[in-house]
């Protein structure tokens, strides 16, 4: 189990969600069933993404790592940066004709 928040929290009452990652796997999920008020768009912070963090992470399905923010108090520090496709791609070379 993991605590999965909204960045920004709203006031009111919560619906049940099922929180999954970005891989097409059937059991990709980071929570099921988790009360929370959000709405399309809004920021959720997952405090220990486990395999989705840079250690445990992997480019499995072509998928960029994301990136790691750190937050301290009210600021937030990117610790590293997000892969673009181009990384993935760097020092692959097409096979000559």
């Amino acid at each position: 189990w993991q605590a999965i928040i909204p960045v920004q929290p709203r006031e009111g009452e919560g619906r049940f969600y099922d929180v999954v990652g970005p891989i097409c796997e059937t059991g990709d999920f980071l929570g099921k069933e988790r009360t929370l008020n959000i709405v399309a768009g809004d920021l959720l912070a997952v405090r220990s993404s486990g395999a989705y963090g840079f250690t445990m992470s992997s480019n499995y399905n072509s998928r960029p790592r994301v990136a790691e923010i750190m937050v301290d108090g009210e600021q937030t520090h990117v610790v590293r940066a997000r892969e673009t496709i181009a990384d993935l791609m760097r020092g692959e070379q097409l096979l000559p004709e």
